[in-house]
This record gives C-alpha cells, sequence and structure tokens, in this order.
C-alpha cells in the first residue's frame, strides 16, 4: 500500500535511540503508566481464557463507561506483560477514545507460568488464535482489531493472517515495532550494545528457572543451560521443546518478511523508527508495498519508545488509537494530560 513518513518528531535531547529504548521501560514510566490507566473511567475484569489441549491463558477485560465504540485486543513484546507500560498507557488511550480493551498474557509472561507446563515460545501462534476468538466470541463487540509492540506486533500481523469473518472476525491489525525477521534481530542484539541482548537474556533465564521450579520433574536442566548465551539457549530451547529441526527453521517459523504478509485478510499498519537498535529497518520498504500494508517510518524512536517529552508520554499508544480507532494521532486530550 503506502510508506509514509512520520510526524513524529522528539525534542533533540530525546533523539538518542537508547535513551528512547530505556526510557521505555523505565520505572518512573511504569508508575505513570499504572496511574493513567487507573484514572480511566473504566471497568476492569481479570479473566482465565480456557482454550483447547488444556491450555491456559490469562488476560484483563476493560471496558469504558459507556457502550464501547470498538474492542481492541492489546498483545505485549517478549518478556514483557499486560502490566507493562505501553500496553496500560495504549490501553487508558482506547478506553478514553471510547473502546473495550483485552490485554492479554502470553504463556510464561507475567504471573502465569504455572497454568501451563510447556514452555512458551514464538511459534505458539495457535494458542494466541483461540485467545483471540474467544475474546471475539465473548464479547460480541464490533469492530474488532488487535495490536502488538515487537514481538507483539509479530503475532498481531500473524493474527492478520488468520483473520476470519466466523471464528476470527479481525477487521485490522496494528502493530509498533514488530518483529520482521527473527534472525536478523537475533543477529542485530549481538552486534549491538549489548545492554539489549543482557536484558532478555537475564529476563529469559529468570523464566526458565521459575518454570523448572513449578514444574521440576518435566524441566530438569540444569544451571548450565541458564548460564548459555542467547543463540545457544534459543538453540537449546529448539531443540527440547519444539517440533523444529533447528534454529534456522525455528526463526522462520515465525518470519513475516519478505512476501508472508501478502496473504493478510485484513489491513495491516506498521510503526518502524528507522534508528530501532533491536530490530533492523531492511525489509520494511518491500513490505509497503504488499497490498493492505502501510508502514510509517520515524527517523527516531529507539524500539518501542517514541517518548514526545519529559512526561514519558509516548506517540506510539496515541498512533494505535488513531490507527485503529481515527482519533487525532497529534493532539493529547485534556484527560490524558492529568498528571
Amino acid at each position: 500500500m503506502s510508506l509514509a513518513r512520520s510526524p513524529y518528531r522528539p525534542p533533540r535531547l530525546l533523539r538518542s535511540p537508547h535513551l528512547q529504548s530505556l526510557l521505555a521501560s523505565s520505572p518512573l514510566r511504569g508508575l505513570r503508566a499504572r496511574r493513567r490507566l487507573l484514572q480511566a473511567p473504566a471497568r476492569h475484569e481479570p479473566v482465565l481464557l480456557e482454550l483447547a489441549d488444556g491450555v491456559r491463558l490469562q488476560g484483563v477485560y476493560s471496558a469504558p463507561a459507556a457502550t464501547p465504540r470498538a474492542l481492541v485486543l492489546l498483545l505485549h513484546g517478549w518478556e514483557g506483560s499486560l502490566d507493562s507500560s505501553y500496553m496500560r498507557l495504549t490501553a487508558a488511550r482506547l478506553l478514553q477514545a471510547g473502546a473495550a480493551v483485552f490485554r492479554l498474557n502470553f504463556r510464561d509472561h507475567g504471573d502465569t507460568h504455572h497454568l501451563n507446563p510447556g514452555l512458551f515460545h514464538s511459534n505458539r501462534l495457535d494458542e494466541v488464535v483461540q485467545a483471540a476468538a474467544e475474546v471475539a466470541a465473548r464479547w460480541p463487540i464490533r469492530p474488532y482489531f488487535a495490536a502488538g509492540y515487537s514481538l507483539g506486533g509479530n503475532f498481531a500481523l500473524r493474527l492478520g493472517l488468520r483473520a476470519d469473518p466466523q471464528r476470527l472476525p479481525l477487521q485490522k491489525v496494528a502493530a509498533v515495532c514488530p518483529v520482521l525477521d527473527p534472525a536478523r534481530t537475533m543477529d542485530a542484539m549481538e552486534r549491538g550494545w549489548p545492554v539489549y541482548l543482557r536484558y532478555f537474556e537475564r529476563k529469559w533465564r529468570g523464566s526458565l528457572a521459575r518454570k523448572r521450579r513449578l514444574f521440576p520433574q518435566l524441566h530438569g536442566f540444569d544451571d548450565a543451560v541458564l548460564r548459555l548465551r542467547m543463540r545457544a539457549l534459543t538453540a537449546w530451547m529448539v531443540a527440547r521443546h519444539t517440533d523444529f529441526p533447528d534454529l534456522d527453521a525455528y526463526f522462520d517459523g515465525y518470519r513475516v518478511a519478505g512476501g508472508r504478509l501478502r496473504a493478510l485478510a485484513v489491513p495491516a499498519d506498521i510503526l518502524m523508527a528507522a534508528d530501532d537498535p533491536v530490530i533492523p529497518t531492511a525489509g520494511f520498504g518491500a513490505l509497503a508495498r504488499l497490498p493492505r500494508v502501510h508502514v510509517e517510518l520515524a527517523r527516531h524512536g529507539g524500539h518501542c519508545g517514541f517518548i514526545e517529552r519529559a512526561s514519558l508520554d509516548g506517540y506510539a499508544e496515541r498512533w494505535v488509537v488513531q490507527r485503529l480507532l481515527g482519533a487525532p494521532a497529534d493532539a493529547d486530550s485534556k484527560s490524558g494530560d492529568t498528571p
């Protein structure tokens, strides 16, 4: 469809991609996000989804005070959760715009490691499709959209490939800094500033250790496994906990680069930063030439940052609302500016 230049222009002091990426997940922004969501005029309902083959996934359904004008499924990034800052801030914006929101935890994210014995991996698309379909059936609010950040953006795009009027009635998807080519993302993290690789390694090791404590008979790996670096640890997981023959096949399983999105059943909007230190921008131009795909490329923003000012408000959250609901993306509401 198109590749557009983003109107997002951060102040000069906020143009570092590393500062953007770190501020996006800072504790201060986390506190602000929690406050924003609590201030939104809505009720929040914890939900446990019982899916096929005994799979259980957790989420939170939030409904505005008035009749919802739409329903939006929000998907977090790897080692994030439904309580991540960007999830709460986006939910608050959507609720203020009149939409109902379902924030889904992937398997083994948030406080959900006990719900399923098997490990999370990025090719567990079927259970996310089932969860999205269950949400649509339980709350038949239309239109129904999905949006995600980073790996969640990758899942949102793959949900767009599975959209179906009867079972998964999505009408549009939006993705912020989505993982397009996992192999290139791994290369970028290994070549780039080591903070990102160390961060994800630490988070994943903690997740695996927690899984081992909960299911010791199923996950009897020793501490030597937890000391493996990211690529070796991923290869270990692929060999023992997936049906893929090797790491390359596993990465290809959830790759959406090239022509993979040509078969999208619904329109997809993508927001990407040219300076993203985790997701290489190579391939986004070709993606924008596909039917039903619109890419907005910002010069700055880092990885899922797009911080606009010292208040730590983000352009990405407003962009999601604008692309899905049509609300202005370049103007704050008064309620959005409440401290």
